[in-house]
């Protein structure tokens, strides 16, 4: 016969001692964990979707639980554009400094007045016989101007968050500069030896294209997006003083970069993370023979 409080009987009938539990010996336990069969007082039960779990295994599958992914395989975040925005912010800070330098002051700040932006342009003679190569990169947050550097920045804010979430971080950073280092090899191969080019289109440019080859993985409307890069490329093509080889550049660069990540647009089968760091340095090495010729045959 069962004792009324629930305890097994003894051997000489009377109820045995009831369970403690395993955190907490000095209290009763009235469950059991449904994981573990560990007994657990009311503090330690936590709710689950069959019976109570202990503390210790509500810890192991927090642990264990996967994060949801993109479709190139990137942590989805709710977070802000954290890339986005500090690129956006350096280039502001840049144009500044540029500007409290320069005899042109914030309205055209981009000339031989200022010491940071004679040094930070790419220009390709300087480039090859000073080895100044770090003007590949630093000329992309350079701007002569503040419709310049506006209309790059207000094109950067609209593309760059969408595929920020899509890529992640890191992906999305290795893009930006790959499309910026593009422009600047395709300026530095194919350009006029003393003319020197600045700004962020290359990256941007870069942009575009990525957004061309994910567009389906993004949600975004083909036939906006084809317009707006269409307008672009009417509009580089029909101002003067507008770098036709940076646009170029960082448009196939980064056009490469998004295949070298997501894949052919019809391929379903995701690119794991190393595939995709291979195929980004495989872009970044492209790049850097292009340049290595072009110093080569200067």
């Amino acid at each position: 016969m069962t004792p009324p409080d629930g305890g097994e009987p003894s051997a000489a009938g009377a109820p045995a001692q009831a369970a403690r539990c395993y955190r907490h010996p000095n209290r009763e336990a009235l469950v059991r964990c449904t994981r573990c069969e560990r007994p657990i007082c009311p503090e330690c039960m936590r709710p689950a979707s069959v019976g109570f779990h202990c503390p210790d295994d509500v810890r192991l599958a927090r642990g264990t639980v996967r994060r949801p992914r993109t479709s190139v395989g990137a942590s989805m975040i709710e977070s802000p554009p954290f890339v986005t925005i500090g690129l956006i912010v350096a280039n502001v800070i840049v144009y500044i400094l540029i500007a409290t330098q320069s005899a042109g002051g914030f309205t055209h700040p981009g000339d031989a007045s200022s010491r940071l932006f004679a040094r930070w342009q790419l220009l390709p003679y300087a480039v090859d016989h000073n080895g100044e190569y770090f003007r590949l990169i630093t000329s992309a947050f350079l701007h002569v101007s503040l419709l310049h550097i506006g209309s790059n920045m207000l094109a950067l804010g609209i593309i760059g968050p969408p595929l920020e979430r899509l890529l992640g971080r890191w992906r999305f950073g290795a893009m930006y500069l790959l499309g910026a280092l593009g422009g600047s090899a395709a300026v530095y191969a194919f350009g006029r030896v003393f003319t020197a080019e600045v700004g962020a289109s290359g990256a941007i440019f870069g942009l575009f294209a990525a957004s061309l080859v994910l567009v389906r993985k993004l949600g975004l409307d083909p036939q906006w997006l084809i317009g707006v890069i269409a307008i672009n490329f009417v509009l580089t093509f029909s101002i003067h003083n507008i770098s036709k080889l940076g646009h170029i550049g960082g448009f196939v660069a980064g056009g490469v970069a998004a295949l070298a990540i997501g894949g052919l647009p019809q391929a379903r089968q995701r690119l794991s993370p190393r595939t995709q760091a291979l195929g980004l340095a495989g872009v970044a090495a492209v790049l850097a023979v292009i340049v290595a010729v072009r110093t080569a045959t200067f």
